[in-house]
């Protein structure tokens, strides 16, 4: 089959994704307005591709997704979780958390797929409200961290980095757990890792995701700066009953 390539106006129709390719490419080209990622995220369709490439998007079959209610949390990371030795913070330094992301070397990828483009359009998307970072700091160093979009009642991950053990999976953990106490019941990972795998994420059907997305983006955004909106984060119900 063909691609179907989109034009770099502002005004962009994606095709469906059930004409994509075998590996989930919907469509080539195009740009990363504002508008037009949100459009795309709203569709279930995500942008990934290489520095110098025509941007692609992407919609796979299966999907990697984490329900919030099926978090799972390991015996040794609830006891790393009681030690507080990191602090995890919201919106905090979203440019240092995707700069992070970007600059980290990933098994078996020459590079990074967080292009200069990709970086500029995300930290728009921040700062307008919809994508968020998670920070995590040791003696106040900046160790871990991840970002993704925040639509409805859906928390669309894009990626994550760690300096230490741990680190990560500490950020994500209490970022679900508080997600999950306000009613967020999907978390977006696109395709499979191990990594996420352990905490409880799992493959199903591109149909079953398209059918939670038409319920769950029906609900109000959390948009705006989640470090003054959720100043109490990482408390929750959650948090608070493994640190007992």
């Amino acid at each position: 089959m063909s691609l179907q390539w989109l034009s770099a106006s502002e005004q962009i129709l994606f095709p469906s994704v059930e004409d994509s390719t075998e590996e989930g490419i919907v469509a080539v080209g195009g740009n990363l307005s504002p508008g037009v990622l949100l459009s795309a995220y709203h569709q279930g369709i995500f942008p990934w591709y290489s520095e110098g490439d025509e941007i692609l998007w992407w919609s796979p079959d299966p999907r990697f997704v984490l329900y919030t209610d099926k978090l799972k949390i390991s015996k040794s990371m609830k006891k790393e979780i009681r030690k507080q030795n990191f602090k995890v913070t919201l919106d905090s330094a979203f440019d240092e958390v995707i700069g992070n992301c970007a600059r980290t070397v990933r098994k078996g990828q020459g590079g990074t797929w967080i292009t200069n483009d990709m970086n500029s359009a995300y930290c728009e998307l921040h700062r307008l409200g919809w994508a968020h970072s998670v920070e995590v700091r040791r003696d106040g160093e900046l160790v871990a961290g991840l970002y993704g979009i925040s639509l409805g009642r859906v928390f669309f991950g894009e990626s994550m980095f760690t300096k230490v053990s741990n680190g990560s999976k500490m950020g994500f953990i209490l970022l679900t757990l508080f997600l999950r106490d306000r009613g967020v019941t999907l978390i977006d990972s696109q395709d499979h890792t191990n990594h996420l795998e352990s905490l409880g994420a799992e493959n199903i059907s591109r149909k079953d995701f398209y059918s939670i997305l038409k319920r769950e983006l029906d609900y109000p955004d959390f948009r705006g700066l989640w470090s003054l909106r959720f100043p109490e984060f990482p408390d929750s119900s959650g948090y608070r009953e493994l640190l007992k």
